[in-house]
């Protein structure tokens, strides 16, 4: 490992240092990405785009399937630092990896079917009256350089090749990468291996770039670079926004598909409370818990109607949290986030804590808290996501305060339904306004994984996303980085390069 940037094919050294703050084993020193090696990514990835935005279809989609190769070739090095630098376990590292690869080879088949392209031809009609209409030809075409930020909680699915860059890619779009210093490591050999694809399909060198660190410079500067058209984010609220107000103010703004947070709500409607509530209780703790609650699908809150089956809701989820230990999280600042967040919450006048957050340093405990739905509703920083894993049950006397409170709620990720078939009616009722507020209703079941496919959406309303006619998972993502172009009577000798 060399700790330098990859700029356009060649690892270039910035002009200070950092050092990367792993779970385990000995901190790594790394190369501090800056303002001039952003610069030469992004003038490397214009160049590179006259020739890459023009590649057929299948030498893209050959380039994506070789990335995966190469990953694949680098997994066990991938899985060993991943696990040093974040604290996750390597049945989940190779679980990510896994569908990193995948995602990549998704995308490679979907170009490779061209439905993407949506091609439109309305043919001329030379006798039309009054007037003639002409020949019109219509095709999404890619929108040049795009930039990535990887994320905190996904050192693979959503970072260096994860799916902002797969879809990119894809679509036509050289991508120029900046590195989270929570894994600097495992970026590096990600990076390498799409180098290597990149090398052995011969493309230019600058359809991809990785910087290292840099914080707020880097991204500053990314974001604003006259050729960067468009970015992709996964992170903080904070954060994002800072990076979205960035774009909308450049001279030429430019969209930022950002995904920036979510408390999941979940929906435990009567009959399915009645029957299954011990049950529910003990699958939703399971959820919540899942990578220390780091998962932005994370089902932070549940609803319930209050009595018998709330009882044995709150007791189950509060023995399954209780006998669980201690988990790693993924940074000191992510866990210094969540022991103060769940603190204030546990604060909070009228808030119940039935499991109390222990953990100290980068450890985490499940934190578990009840409130009555006067208490939810007279205190707005309940409905804020604690990243980690915090939840807090909300009891309702009427179930039909549901639709309700639903309707009080931001934009969210991901809605959730449990229910019996008693309960079709009041989920009836309640499915308008779900759909409104998330980008992803389920029932009976768990938000945490998500399935990369077709027909996935992981967005939302604000703030759960910045654009709530995207997806960041799934192949409708590479409408991201595609824009249409109309051709009027286009000459049959001048080719469209597909």
């Amino acid at each position: 490992m060399n700790g330098n940037s990859l700029i356009a094919g060649e690892w270039l050294a910035g002009e200070g240092e950092f050092l990367s703050a792993p779970a385990t084993g000995t901190p790594r020193t790394y190369s501090t990405g800056t303002a001039d090696l952003v610069d030469q990514a992004c003038v490397a990835a214009e160049e590179a785009f006259w020739s890459y935005g023009y590649t057929t279809r299948e030498e893209r989609a050959a380039f994506l399937d070789r990335i995966a190769d190469e990953i694949e070739a680098r997994g066990t090095q991938i899985t060993e630092i991943g696990s040093a630098e974040t604290g996750l376990p390597a049945a989940r590292l190779e679980g990510e990896r896994g569908r990193t690869t995948g995602q990549l080879r998704l995308f490679a088949d979907h170009i490779r079917k061209g439905d993407y392209l949506d091609l439109r031809h309305d043919p001329a009609l030379p006798d039309r009256q009054p007037l003639p209409r002409p020949d019109l030809k219509m095709a999404q075409r890619p929108i040049g350089p795009v930039a990535v930020f990887g994320a905190s909680n996904f050192p693979l699915a959503f970072s260096t090749a994860g799916g902002d860059t797969a879809a990119a890619l894809a679509a036509g779009c050289p991508v120029v990468v900046k590195g989270h210093t929570a894994h600097p490591g495992t970026g590096e050999i990600v990076a390498e291996a799409v180098d290597a694809a990149r090398q052995a399909c011969n493309l230019h060198p600058g359809v991809f770039s990785f910087v290292q660190g840099g914080g707020r410079v880097v991204g500053t500067t990314l974001v604003q670079h006259p050729f960067i058209k468009a970015v992709g984010f996964t992170g903080s609220l904070g954060g994002g926004r800072a990076l979205f107000d960035l774009c909308a103010a450049r001279p030429e703004p430019i969209p930022f598909f950002g995904e920036l947070g979510s408390v999941n709500p979940m929906f435990v409607l009567p009959d399915a409370l009645a029957a299954r509530g011990a049950e529910i209780g003990a699958g939703w703790a399971g959820s919540l818990m899942m990578g220390a609650g780091q998962f932005c699908t994370n089902p932070g809150l549940v609803l319930l109607p209050a009595g018998e089956g709330a009882d044995a809701f709150i007791d189950a989820a509060t023995d399954a949290l209780n006998a669980a230990g201690e988990q790693t999280m993924l940074t000191d600042g992510i866990a210094l986030a969540y022991h103060s967040g769940q603190s204030q919450i546990a604060a909070t006048e009228g808030v119940t804590t039935k499991v109390a957050e222990t953990a100290e340093g980068r450890q985490s405990r499940a934190a578990f808290h009840v409130v009555s739905a006067e208490t939810f509703r007279a205190n707005p920083n309940l409905a804020h996501e604690v990243f980690g894993p915090m939840g807090i049950a909300v009891l309702v006397n009427d179930p039909v305060d549901f639709v309700d409170l639903a309707k009080s709620f931001e934009g969210q990720l991901t809605a959730t339904v449990q229910m019996d078939a008693g309960d079709a009616a009041l989920a009836t009722t309640l499915l308008p306004v779900l759909e409104r507020k998330a980008g992803r209703v389920l029932f009976n079941g768990f938000p945490t994984g998500v399935e990369v496919a077709d027909s996935m959406v992981h967005g939302g309303p604000y703030p759960a996303s910045t654009n709530f006619g995207a997806t960041s998972v799934g192949t409708l993502s590479i409408r991201r980085f595609l824009r249409p172009v109309c051709y009027q009577n286009l000459p049959e000798d001048v080719c469209l390069a597909f």
